[in-house]
């Protein structure tokens, strides 16, 4: 009962040091949103819950252990909802890039799970993005510093 942003997102939102995708191989292929399934580690350096509700929504970001990338997980429950996001936590030394893996106007858990956008962006430490999370889902984002 998930879109599919919401399903790569979990990847960031619950820990686990063992990451599968579970299901036929067919599924997977000319999927572009796998490529989150296969960047993303499963140590962590540092983890920073940004913002939730109990029951509603989280954010969680995730600073991996062997690298200067982040990634960041949002989710929602069956309310579709904007959530802002700062990007406090990344090094003001810094511009990166994301890689974000986020629902489309018309995804929805029920009648359009599979509905996805795949986007990058500049970010820097002093800004705030905006998420639109649908109905069920979510949104998956991979940050890494910005090379010129």
């Amino acid at each position: 009962n998930t879109t599919l942003a919401k399903q790569l997102a979990y990847y960031i939102v619950l820990y686990s040091p063992v990451q599968m995708a579970s299901d036929f191989i067919e599924n997977y292929k000319d999927q572009p949103a796998f490529q989150f399934i296969k960047d993303v580690p499963v140590d962590w350096q540092t983890t920073k819950i940004i913002n939730g509700e109990i029951g509603d929504f989280v954010t969680i970001a995730r600073k991996d252990k062997n690298s200067e990338d982040w990634y960041l997980g949002t989710i929602t429950n069956e309310n579709a909802r904007n959530l802002e996001v700062s990007m406090d936590f990344l090094d003001s030394e810094k511009e990166y890039v994301a890689t974000i893996y986020r629902d489309r106007k018309d995804s929805d858990w029920k009648k359009n799970p599979n509905d996805i956008i795949i986007e990058r962006k500049k970010l820097t430490k002093k800004e705030n993005l905006v998420l639109e999370l649908s109905s069920g889902g979510g949104a998956a984002l991979r940050i890494a510093p910005y090379n010129k």
